[in-house]
C-alpha cells in the first residue's frame, strides 16, 4: 500500500483545505484516514460516484460522504478526479448515449448543440448559456450520470475490495510457502 500513500493526500492537507475546513474535528476520527479494505474500498466508491455524478463541489462532497460514512477521506477526494477537464466531455458524451439509449431517444444531439448562435444575445451570460445547453440534453444526460456514477461506484467498491483480499491471500500463501531458516 506504500505507492497508495503516495499519491493520496495526507490528513493535514486535507484538514487545511479551505472548501473542507467546515468539517472541522469530525476530520479527526482515525479510522478516516486508515487504510483498511472497507475504508478504502468505500472511499474510492464514494469519489467515484461524485466525480461522474455531480460536476460541482465534487471534492467537499465526496469528504463529507466520508467523513458520515467513515470511509477513507483521501481515496474519496483523490477518486472524484476521475472527471477533469480531460475526461469530463468523453464521460458526459457517453452518458448521454447512455440515457438516450435507455429513454429510446433519438442519438442526434438537439440542433441547438449542434449550430450554435451566431450571435449571442448581449443580455445572456455564458452561464446561461451554458444552462440552456445543458437543459438541450437534459433528461439523457442527467439519467446517464446517475447510471454511470451508480454503476462504477458499486462496480469499484467490489473491485477495490476483490483485489485487496487478493493480495492479502497472495502474500499470506507467499509467508506460508518461504522455508524457515
Amino acid at each position: 500500500m506504500r505507492p497508495l500513500r503516495r499519491w493520496l493526500p495526507d490528513a493535514e492537507s486535507i484538514r487545511s483545505n479551505r472548501w473542507l475546513r467546515w468539517l472541522g474535528p469530525a476530520l479527526h476520527h482515525p479510522r478516516l484516514w486508515h487504510l483498511s479494505r472497507r475504508g478504502l474500498a468505500l472511499g474510492m466508491a464514494l469519489g467515484f460516484f461524485f466525480g461522474l455524478l455531480v460536476p460541482l463541489a465534487q471534492i467537499p462532497l465526496s469528504a463529507a460522504a466520508a467523513v458520515a460514512l467513515r470511509a477513507n477521506v483521501p481515496a474519496a477526494v483523490a477518486s472524484t478526479l476521475v472527471s477533469n477537464p480531460l475526461t469530463f466531455g468523453p464521460l458526459y458524451y457517453a452518458a448521454w448515449r447512455l440515457g438516450s439509449a435507455v429513454l429510446g431517444e433519438p442519438a442526434q444531439p438537439p440542433a441547438a448543440l449542434v449550430a450554435p448562435e451566431v450571435e449571442p444575445a448581449a443580455d445572456v451570460s455564458w452561464w446561461q448559456r451554458a444552462v440552456q445547453r445543458i437543459l438541450g440534453v437534459g433528461k439523457p444526460l442527467l439519467l446517464g450520470l446517475a447510471m454511470m456514477a451508480t454503476g462504477v461506484g458499486i462496480t469499484t467498491y467490489f473491485v477495490v475490495s476483490a483485489i485487496w483480499r487478493l493480495k492479502v491471500l497472495w502474500k499470506r500463501r507467499r509467508r506460508v510457502s518461504l522455508p524457515r531458516g
